[in-house]
């Protein structure tokens, strides 16, 4: 504890002595510098467990621990959370969307460590995911906790949330820009110019922090690209289509095995097993399935394709061009089943890395088959490399990162034109069939993804729950129109829900529709509430999205309308109300 308050006394004192402006300067790099950490740690042990099993040990010599070590990641990843983090690691880059949207972007604390740990756990065991969504998340933890220790509001406590990310993806990949498009694109739905330079300096420090501890061997960097011709434009166009229908192919695979997995979620054990065994007989049919991939593509990009047969049964039948061609076609789309296997069943990790695998072999695989068939001559290094531009586009909705991205890994920006040819493409192919990116689907689906459009996100962010007002005062169906009076004598509120004795809403009375027969004195004890009571327009569910809410108030012209819970009278929601918390979240959520 003595440290930690030795660690916070000087920025206690710089918050209380340096403008706003200049704390998030300070603040960003800190985070940049924690995240950036926290990835290189990461990253170097997963990379050297990986090398020691897989190549090291020869892992691939024997063929049952490529079907047993998976299992053995998944089921200790499982314990591990079930154990230690209460079964409460989940969420992934769609549990930084939710917090983002629906938590004031409040991360919970153990997020700072636990996908480390989870997921070091899984791809260091063969699990076929990637590091960079645990990174993220890890990164976007320690912003919104620096943000929270420092009591900043939401949109300081959202930049810094960003920051953690952008810093993460940045040392990964030693790629700044990347880092900071990642935040915009994926993280922030309405940013400032202001916000960007808090973003720019974390994602600078986590490249440093790469650059200065990991070896070249941990950086996935290739330099090995020809220069763009105009005349493969045609063919570019082509790949551009071809990754985004694989991207359709991703994000729906995805959600089909998920489904599948979904009646197992009660027994975890069970899910690690069975999920566990299905990605061992694939990984030991498909030997490059095995960890991140990131080997792998560096095999395409040294001219060693013939290498990744070497460890694969249809070595047997030797090897040729052909075979090469079918075997990296089907290793594009069996690594969506391996990694998708491998987060269902229980293991941690992100679709970042498998996106990038993906795109690289659906670039070789439609290069090599472009240059077989002799319909062209095409350069395969530069298709492997756009390639991962198009699926990360495709899958992540995100084209303007996987261009810079993919820009910044080879080292310059020979492959501009293409890399935007071929990200475009993709991007316009997948909105048609996907509006929402593989990540904020569910999320969409069930209303709580925030969008660049604020009046939605703003609707979407609001809940009813905290919008119910229970002050008026209920009256039973058999009172008396004396009773009633008596009532209204002791309310501020023009409108009296009639509520039975189970709960049950049966009516409403508009003090103006019986304001006549107030005054009849002679019908006090004669006329019962029921007979003066009308049916409410519409009623509003407790768990309406505020759009539906928003909708019942335009169709029935309403200014009031009950909230009920099943049947169950809860209380009303007005419009007014609804205002004054737009007006408040508006203010709160913009200009991040």
């Amino acid at each position: 504890m003595s440290y930690l308050k030795k660690y916070k006394l000087p920025l206690l004192w710089l918050r209380r002595h340096t403008s706003s402006r200049d704390f998030m300067l300070i603040s960003s790099a800190l985070v940049g510098f924690t995240a950036g950490m926290a990835a290189v740690i990461l990253k170097t042990i997963v990379h050297y467990l990986y090398i020691m099993l897989a190549y090291g040990g020869r892992l691939f010599d024997r063929p049952v621990l490529l079907v047993v070590l998976p299992i053995i990641g998944i089921l200790l990843t499982v314990v591990v959370v079930q154990l230690f983090f209460k079964g409460k690691v989940e969420g992934g880059t769609a549990g930084i969307l939710y917090s983002i949207a629906q938590k004031s972007s409040i991360v919970r604390r153990s997020k700072m460590y636990s996908y480390v740990i989870t997921s070091g756990i899984t791809a260091g065991f063969g699990g076929s995911a990637g590091l960079e969504s645990p990174i993220v998340v890890t990164g976007s933890a320690i912003g919104s906790n620096f943000g929270r220790s420092y009591h900043l509001n939401y949109r300081e406590r959202t930049l810094l949330l960003a920051c953690g990310a952008a810093a993460g993806v940045a040392a990964v990949f030693n790629a700044p820009v990347a880092g900071v498009l990642f935040a915009v694109e994926i993280l922030l739905t309405d940013i400032s110019i202001a916000a960007f330079i808090p973003l720019m300096i974390a994602a600078v420090v986590g490249t440093l922090c790469s650059t200065l501890t990991l070896d070249e061997d941990l950086l996935f960097y290739v330099g090995n690209v020809e220069g763009f011709k105009a005349g493969n434009i045609p063919f570019y166009m082509l790949l551009g289509a071809l990754t985004g229908l694989i991207s359709v192919y991703y994000t729906r695979t995805v959600h089909w095995i998920e489904n599948i997995f979904e009646p197992l979620s009660g027994n975890v054990y069970k899910r690690a097993l069975i999920g566990g065994l299905c990605l061992g007989l694939l990984i030991m049919l498909f030997p490059p399935l095995f960890g991140q991939g990131y080997e792998s593509i560096k095999m395409l990009q040294r001219d060693h394709a013939d290498l990744l047969l070497e460890d694969s049964w249809l070595n047997f039948f030797g090897t040729n061009e052909w075979l090469i061609v079918g075997f990296t076609g089907a290793l594009a789309l069996v690594k969506v089943i391996a990694s998708t296997l491998t987060m269902a069943s229980g293991g941690k990790g992100g679709n970042f890395g498998p996106s990038m695998f993906v795109g690289a072999f659906a670039g070789f695989f439609f290069s090599k088959l472009i240059n077989l068939t002799e319909l062209g001559n095409v350069p395969i290094h530069s298709f492997t490399m756009v390639g991962m531009a198009g699926i990360l586009s495709g899958v992540m909705h995100a084209p303007l990162m996987g261009i810079f991205l993919i820009a910044e890994i080879t080292g310059g920006y020979t492959l501009m034109i293409p890399l935007m040819v071929v990200s475009a493409t993709s991007y316009a192919v997948v909105k048609y069939f996907e509006p929402y990116s593989l990540e904020a689907k569910k999320l969409a689906q069930r209303g709580e993804l925030l969008t660049h459009n604020k009046d939605t996100t703003v609707l979407r962010i609001m809940k009813i729950r905290h919008l119910i007002e229970t002050e008026f005062q209920p009256v039973s169906p058999d009172a008396t129109l004396r009773e009633l009076v008596e009532v209204i004598a002791h309310s501020r509120r023009n409108l009296f829900p009639v509520v039975n004795t189970k709960g049950t809403l049966e009516g409403i009375i508009l003090l103006e529709d019986i304001r006549e027969i107030m005054f009849k004195t002679d019908k006090y004890d004669l006329v019962k509430t029921k007979e003066l009571m009308v049916k409410p327009p519409v009623l509003v569910q407790h768990d309406d999205s505020m759009a539906e809410v928003m909708k019942k108030f335009d169709e029935s012209g309403a200014w009031n309308l009950p909230v009920v819970e099943g049947e169950k009278y809860l209380g009303f929601v007005s419009k007014s109300s609804i205002f004054t918390k737009y007006r408040k979240l508006l203010i709160k959520t913009t200009n991040v």
